[in-house]
């Protein structure tokens, strides 16, 4: 009986380890319930721990359940229920689930006939074969053949003072050849070396350099006389004559919001009406995934009104007019984005003022 208990035990355990790695959960925080439960309610536990819906074939779960508690100890008689379920395993790969990923039935039943299968020591029953390897000698190169000297070889002789001269004249015109090819060769070069200055370049129009970002203060702000979903703002970049900017921030910013706020822009876009209002910059605005929190960058307290940001490391005058032909914005803002603290990065690398890094509220977040 204390053998049967013990076995008992090691089964609910098993059961137990097993079901936790299906449904991704610690076993230890249901060990100290094993001893005192059986199987279906240490499976009703773990499966309202998991946060899961019970299966739609509860039911056969339940089922299969019963037949792990009642499966026989002893060897002799579980065999035959072995038998039994070698048989409905017949005509599928698994108990329930679909296709071939199991379900929750079988990993209990697996780890109730675990200890009961494959218990035979099978070495002993079969004769043993033996096998040599062979021994291994590399083929030895076959010395060559010693030519005949037959009819031909002698007329090659006669006709060696002609060709004497045929060579001369040969050599000559290789000379100059070999000069042609040296200038062909040198050619080439020169065209691996054009692909090469190409990539240099498309690396330079990627670059954050060709932007001329800057701190603005926005010193007015009113609703877009035509569209509902812009605003415009009148923004201090330390210039003589405020900017005019279109952004289309009115769902998410009031104009009262915006008045005497520092934000961060791009002063360089090609200016342009937006809804016939003229637009000469673009707002930089952190946002997250599905575009429902939206709010401009916020450069730090101190810094000044026509500042320009700065990136570690990268260098470069920007263009003084982007071309939107080559949609260099368009490859360059998929690498602007708020890390995990919401500092404003290009590649990782921060929005800089003399006042330190511009932020956003929202971590994680597209800047466009």
């Amino acid at each position: 009986m204390a053998n049967n208990g013990s076995s008992d035990l090691k089964m609910k355990q098993r059961i137990v380890s097993s079901l936790c790695k299906h449904f991704s959960l610690d076993p230890e925080a249901f060990s100290s319930e094993v001893p005192g439960n059986d199987i279906k309610s240490l499976y009703s536990s773990i499966l309202k721990s998991s946060g899961k819906p019970s299966s739609k074939n509860n039911d056969e779960v339940m089922k299969w359940i019963a037949f792990a508690e009642s499966f026989p100890k002893d060897s002799k008689a579980c065999f035959g229920v072995l038998n039994e379920l070698n048989a409905d395993l017949a005509q599928k790969s698994v108990l329930l689930g679909n296709g071939f990923t199991p379900s929750e039935a079988d990993v209990i039943v697996f780890s109730a006939i675990h200890s009961s299968v494959n218990r035979e020591d099978l070495g002993s029953l079969f004769e043993k074969i033996l096998l040599e390897k062979p021994d291994f000698e590399p083929q030895r190169a076959k010395a060559a053949a010693k030519p005949e000297v037959d009819s031909n070889a002698k007329k090659a002789v006669r006709n060696t003072k002609t060709t004497d001269k045929s060579k001369a004249e040969l050599s000559a015109k290789k000379s100059d050849s070999g000069k042609k090819s040296k200038g062909d060769k040198e050619a080439v070069q020169e065209k691996k070396k054009a692909p090469e200055t190409e990539a240099t370049n498309k690396d330079k129009e990627l670059s954050v350099s060709l932007l001329n970002i800057q701190v603005g203060l926005i010193r007015k702000a009113r609703k877009h006389p035509s569209a509902d979903s812009l605003l415009v703002e009148e923004i201090d970049v330390g210039e003589a004559k405020l900017r005019q900017v279109v952004s289309g921030l009115a769902q998410y910013c009031s104009p009262e919001q915006l008045t005497n706020r520092h934000v961060v822009l791009i002063t360089n876009v090609k200016p342009g009406k937006l809804r016939d209002v003229m637009s000469e910059g673009l707002v930089l605005c952190a946002s997250n995934e599905d575009h429902t929190i939206v709010e401009p960058l916020l450069p730090p307290e101190g810094a000044k009104p026509g500042e320009h940001v700065s990136f570690s490391g990268i260098d470069g005058k920007p263009e003084d007019v982007l071309n939107p032909k080559k949609k260099q914005l368009e490859k360059i803002t998929p690498n602007l984005f708020t890390d995990e603290k919401g500092v404003a990065t290009f590649k990782g690398i921060p929005f800089m003022t003399s006042a330190g890094p511009c932020t956003s509220s929202i971590p994680k977040a597209s800047i466009k």
